[in-house]
């Protein structure tokens, strides 16, 4: 019974800091005081450990030896990878969720879709950003393959930590978003998959752009996974 309540409170702790990396609680790079947390949270360091290291194999976070845990940061490379698996997944995701959809589903994201309007206005990152996820969590829930959805849903979790400027095409991004909609409205597979596929193709454009003109934000102090031989893919 000590051991399903300790993982109970484990898997609480989980979900805690996951929503405190949606709503962008810790930056790339920047170190988790463990402590602190069993603190905030009122448990024992053990938990917390434990959300950690689940935290650690999700490559949202990094364990470095004598130095602490830190919020992973991808660099363009692993960006691009995990885009370009993105693009095939979602492919699919969108080409079967175009089937089996829910009406109020599609209520439900026409909703998020106004609410992307309106922080897109206020230039507002973070708050695109938790919408965005959303909105793509929407379609996975509603393709009906388990395993698609949890791969999918694992490599979302992975790009949380991505530092770059995405402004220049939120317009963009957001009609992507208007055209996913629309053809899973008219129950279009070929249609949703093909705009899915190329919503993550722009951001690939725009990561190699961002290369190109050598303005991707890395701080000195921001942990770099490859120096440090971490696998955060």
């Amino acid at each position: 019974m000590a051991i399903i309540k300790r993982e109970i409170l484990s898997s609480q702790v989980l979900e805690a800091l996951k929503e405190m990396i949606a709503n962008h609680r810790f930056k790339p790079g920047t170190r988790v005081n463990v402590e602190q947390l069993a603190k905030e949270f009122g448990v024992s360091r053990t938990p917390v450990w434990e959300a950690v290291r689940r935290l650690e194999q999700e490559g949202l976070v990094v364990n470095i030896p004598n130095r602490g845990v830190f919020m992973a940061v991808l660099t363009p490379e692993m960006a691009i990878d995990l885009y370009e698996v993105r693009a095939v997944l979602e492919d699919l995701s969108g080409r079967l969720a175009a089937q089996k959809i829910k009406t109020q589903t599609l209520k439900e994201m026409e909703i998020c879709l106004e609410n992307q309007r309106i922080v897109i206005e206020k230039q507002d990152l973070i708050g695109y950003s938790r919408l965005d996820f959303e909105f793509h969590a929407a379609v996975y829930q509603s393709c009906g393959n388990q395993y698609l959805q949890e791969f999918l849903q694992a490599i979302k979790n992975k790009m949380r930590p991505i530092l770059m400027h995405i402004e220049p095409i939120l317009p963009r991004l957001y009609q992507d978003h208007q055209r996913i909609l629309e053809a899973l409205k008219a129950r279009d597979p070929k249609k949703a998959g093909t705009v899915l596929r190329e919503h993550s193709e722009k951001m690939i454009k725009q990561i190699k752009k961002t290369i190109q003109s050598k303005s991707w934000v890395q701080k000195a102090n921001l942990i770099n996974l490859r120096d440090h031989s971490v696998n955060g893919s």
